[in-house]
């Protein structure tokens, strides 16, 4: 299929209230968020007419905005309303949605103090994350350069637009070299995430993850953790060296688009895709889609 630039699409995207057509959704170049990174967002997906936890995305959107010291000018059930209005607006039933709050160009300076918050709500088709072969046999991931910072440096708890710009550069340098994706370790050198999605491993039958005292408490990552524990499955969240991943027999990504995506490498480390991995990942196939 043609690659098709996001500013040259047809449809229609939400932008404070009303729906402007899809190219003219646009902000200035002096926009604060362009300059100062003062933007937060979410990912969310619409499964059969659905989009799955989506009250709970958008409170997430709320709380990350407040932790930027920025107020949303919505309420958590205006938000969840517009999602739904404009993937009804695009005739879309299965697909990806992003809300983007983020403050305007009314000024630029390091203080927003005079700048309004915007947002504006984004959908469209969204095919799997990774190539759905790949998946089925684990994908690769190498060490990522960079850490996900102390919680004293950066808002890590906030789906913050800034912080995820060493995660593109992770990204973007695994896949130069053949990966699909990098694992990050936190300042302090435990195991804490990939790019955009948190990590799960397997040894004897139960789930090892890290704890979000610096990475973000992904949704998709509450929602494993809550069907393990239904199936009898223990759960340990815990800090994990690099070193320990040896000991682990199966690791398996989670996030609204990665879904749940087995890994057969980190780095020097190699794992299998097994029963618990797969049966967790066609558990939750069912669940969002209502199976």
């Amino acid at each position: 299929m043609a690659f098709v630039p996001f500013d040259d699409r047809d449809g229609w995207i939400w932008m404070d209230g009303v729906f402007v057509p899809w190219r003219d959704a646009k902000t200035h170049v002096l926009t604060h968020a362009l300059h100062y990174g003062s933007s937060v967002f979410e990912g969310e997906r619409m499964y059969a007419g659905e989009i799955f936890k989506l009250t709970p995305h958008s409170e997430r959107l709320k709380r990350s905005a407040e932790l930027l010291d920025f107020e949303i000018p919505y309420s958590v059930a205006e938000i969840d309303a517009a999602c739904k209005e404009t993937c009804a607006k695009m005739g879309l039933d299965d697909c990806y949605v992003r809300p983007v709050a983020y403050r305007g160009p009314e000024a630029v300076s390091v203080s927003a103090i005079h700048n309004k918050t915007h947002l504006a709500i984004a959908v469209w088709d969204w095919p799997s994350y990774f190539d759905p072969e790949t998946k089925a046999k684990g994908i690769r991931l190498e060490w990522a350069k960079w850490r996900r910072p102390d919680p004293a440096t950066a808002p890590s708890a906030a789906k913050a637009a800034g912080l995820y710009m060493i995660c593109t550069m992770s990204k973007t340098a695994a896949e130069k070299r053949g990966f699909s994706d990098a694992m990050m370790l936190d300042w302090r050198g435990y195991v804490a995430e990939a790019t955009g999605a948190n990590v799960f491993f397997v040894q004897d039958g139960v789930l090892h993850t890290p704890p979000v005292d610096a990475i973000l408490d992904g949704i998709t990552r509450q929602t494993i953790i809550e069907m393990a524990k239904a199936k009898g499955i223990e759960v340990i969240v815990r800090h994990i060296r690099p070193e320990e991943l040896s000991g682990f027999t199966e690791c398996f990504l989670t996030g609204t688009a990665a879904e749940v995506t087995p890994v057969s490498e980190i780095g020097e480390y190699r794992f299998k895709p097994g029963a618990l991995s797969l049966g967790l990942m066609e558990d939750y196939g069912r669940l969002v889609r209502r199976l």
